[in-house]
């Protein structure tokens, strides 16, 4: 049998956070270990943005993340910016840009990314295990300078502090598991119930079946849903698919979405249809399809009129004011209730996870479990589409490795004073 392993740092979860966490404690001079059970590198981060890594967006801050406790990602976005990891990507000398509304990707791909995080990690002489399945994770109660004690594949591990980085339930296929709630629960920890998030939403049979001919066709709408606190609003691009709607525009909005609920979409944000339906009701002999096209793209118009019940020949004069009203009511304020989503095979990102109550916003430290420690998308922190959720990843992953080695240093000098 191996003997049992030491390490300050023991994290679990090579992806983004993982990553990040494993190269800022290892600089600072903790010894670290990475386990992941995946036989490849950070395979999200590989396939995100196209593969060109969306790695941030220069607008993150509190107001683009959704959680039950929104005001927790506060401390930790604050003190690790996108600033921060430009100035990172800088020393590595990685070209990025700006592609659309404060998005940046690597000019390149995204392997540049995974390359400048194995290399940071190799600065900070960080030991990996990988692949290497933990089977079981279990914190000595009597104490003892490393309490935390894993049996891997590769061995015994003891670690005076954990960390949970493995991520949510999205994209299975490239290795996703719920093994990171499993151990918050293990400890006590709560779990907002995780689901789907920036996922295409689906619609029943007989209510798509107008549209199911439009897959592929896309448009500039404002999207919206919920009320309150939990509303969300979006001018986005939208895009028609077999069994409903995608694009940026709905996978936003699905971040908000709950089942049960309707959205409502403007196909025509920028426009006063009704206005501009009287005018011409008064100056053009236009066909209605054809007039509508001046919105938005010809086949759309066709089906809108079409599901509307009216003639595709309808010219807009022959139209009493009553329809007319009606219908542009309905194209700016179409609302329709998805029977569901395309689920975690299609979600980007997962809504949910440990509950942030139950943590501390400044180290991602379990308040009533110390040593342990959860940062990245297995935390119920969620961002827009955008970047948004990889600068959350830095963030945390920042903070966490920054207050592990203060605690630790605190620990060191307790024992010179005690020695």
């Amino acid at each position: 049998m191996r003997a049992m392993e030491k390490f300050d740092v023991a994290i679990v979860g090579a992806g983004a956070a993982g990553l990040m966490c494993a190269a800022v404690a290892g600089q600072l001079g903790l010894r670290v270990v990475l386990i992941d059970h995946a036989a490849r590198l950070a395979e999200k981060i590989r396939i995100s943005g196209g593969g060109r890594c969306n790695f941030t967006n220069i607008n993150a801050g509190p107001a683009n993340y959704l959680s039950e406790n929104p005001r927790f990602c506060r401390s930790a976005l604050a003190r690790y910016t996108p600033r921060d990891f430009l100035d990172l990507l800088g020393r590595h000398r990685i070209a990025w840009h700006e592609k659309h509304r404060g998005q940046l990707f690597c000019d390149n791909s995204a392997e540049d990314i995974i390359d400048m995080l194995r290399k940071e990690c190799a600065t900070g002489h960080v030991h990996w295990r990988m692949p290497c399945t933990v089977h079981t994770v279990a914190h000595a109660a009597a104490g003892g300078a490393h309490p935390y004690h894993l049996t891997t594949d590769a061995g015994h591990i003891a670690a005076k502090r954990l960390v949970i980085a493995t991520g949510g339930l999205s994209i299975p296929k490239i290795g996703a598991t719920d093994w990171g709630y499993r151990i918050a629960r293990q400890f006590g920890l709560a779990i907002v119930e995780p689901r789907p998030a920036l996922v295409p939403l689906m619609f029943d049979a007989s209510t798509w079946a107008p549209f199911a001919g439009l897959s592929g066709l896309s448009l500039e709408v404002e999207v919206s849903t919920g009320k309150g606190r939990d509303a969300g609003r979006f001018v986005e691009d939208l895009l028609f698919t077999h069994r409903g709607l995608s694009g940026p525009a709905i996978l936003q909005i699905s971040s908000f979405w709950t089942p049960g609920q309707s959205i409502a979409l403007d196909l025509a944000p920028s426009s006063d249809i009704e206005a501009a339906l009287f005018e011409a009701k008064a100056t053009s002999k236009r066909h209605l399809a054809n007039l509508l096209a001046q919105w938005v793209p010809a086949r759309l118009a066709d089906a809108w009129v079409a599901n509307s019940g009216l003639s595709p020949q309808a010219r807009v004069q022959e139209l009493p004011d009553k329809a007319l009203r009606s219908l542009a009511q309905a194209f700016s304020n179409w609302t329709l209730k998805p029977c569901g989503s395309e689920g975690w095979r299609k979600a980007e990102v997962t809504r949910g996870g440990v509950d942030t109550q139950a943590l501390s916003s400044a180290t991602l430290e379990a308040r009533a479990q110390p040593g342990l420690h959860f940062i990245g998308e297995v935390v119920d922190v969620t961002g827009w589409l955008g970047g948004y959720n990889f600068q959350w990843a830095w963030a945390s992953a920042v903070a966490c490795a920054r207050a592990m080695s203060e605690s630790v240093q605190v620990e060191l000098a307790g024992g010179d004073a005690l020695s």
